[in-house]
């Protein structure tokens, strides 16, 4: 069963040759002014807009991820369209993109399937958070496989010991789907994301609960109670809002890319 695409055309381009085309841009654009950090992630945090509005911010976290070596990658973002308790595991064989599929990973599917119980929801799966994140994998890691985690209405301490199951794998990596505060003025939105880019830099729980407006903040504290577990080492890669593409500042999306690795 093919996991088919939901959103191709309309928040990132349906052929192959447009997109590569935005890759090739937003590469080069970073590459003027600054040099890409030699780190191997962990996990990466990325934003899930449409990529002439967020597109940029994810590519760096990208770039990064394609030098990690793993081979399995679960992509686990917030659910947009569908309310429900917990969580859902796709169960698919591919999952379509406009490069071509990416094989899923009947390894993490099981492994995760066995310790967790997760059901599997349909109707959740032409999710944006997640979906967005597809062409990205397939053009910088062509040979990973991958399964999609869409969750809900979920407790970030349940979500954290799925996310530590993973990264316990050598072999595998995580991708945290989220973008920042929506629809606020440059200014207020500022502030706002100040506050999840603080708690994500300094991995504080605490101050996440104090004004993060994240529409994936689930999945950013269940990322960050792991990462203190196994003391990763979080680097902030980049943040702008919607206005860096509209010029528009009176109603802006945040947008934010992070990485974690380890210590030594």
């Amino acid at each position: 069963m093919k996991r088919e695409m939901s959103v191709a055309g309309s928040f990132y381009p349906a052929r192959g040759v447009e997109l590569e085309r935005y890759f090739e841009h937003f590469s080069a654009l970073y590459d003027e002014n600054k040099k890409l950090p030699q780190m191997k992630p962990r996990a990466i945090i990325v934003p899930h807009a449409g990529y002439v509005y967020s597109g940029y911010t994810a590519d760096i976290a990208y770039r990064l991820l394609q030098n990690s070596g793993v081979k399995n990658i679960l992509v686990l973002g917030p659910s947009h369209r569908v309310a429900f308790e917990g969580a859902s595991l796709g169960r698919y064989t591919q999952y379509e993109t406009p490069f071509g599929a990416i094989e899923a990973s009947d390894t993490l599917i099981t492994d995760i399937t066995e310790r967790f119980s997760i059901p599997f929801l349909a109707e959740a799966h032409a999710e944006h958070s997640t979906e967005v994140q597809f062409p990205f994998i397939k053009y910088y890691l062509p040979d990973v496989k991958i399964v999609e985690l869409v969750y809900s209405d979920i407790d970030a301490e349940y979500l954290s010991k799925i996310i530590s199951y993973v990264l316990g794998r050598a072999d595998s990596a995580l991708i945290i789907s989220t973008d920042l505060s929506h629809f606020y003025t440059q200014s207020d939105a500022n502030k706002l994301d100040s506050i999840c880019l603080n708690a994500i830099a300094n991995m504080d729980l605490k101050a996440l609960h104090q004004g993060c407006e994240a529409c994936g903040r689930i999945g950013v504290e269940a990322m960050l109670k792991c990462a203190i577990e196994m003391q990763l080492i979080p680097e902030i890669l980049d943040y702008r809002t919607s206005a860096d593409a509209s010029g528009d500042g009176g109603r802006v999306v945040g947008y934010v890319s992070a990485c974690f690795m380890d210590k030594n």
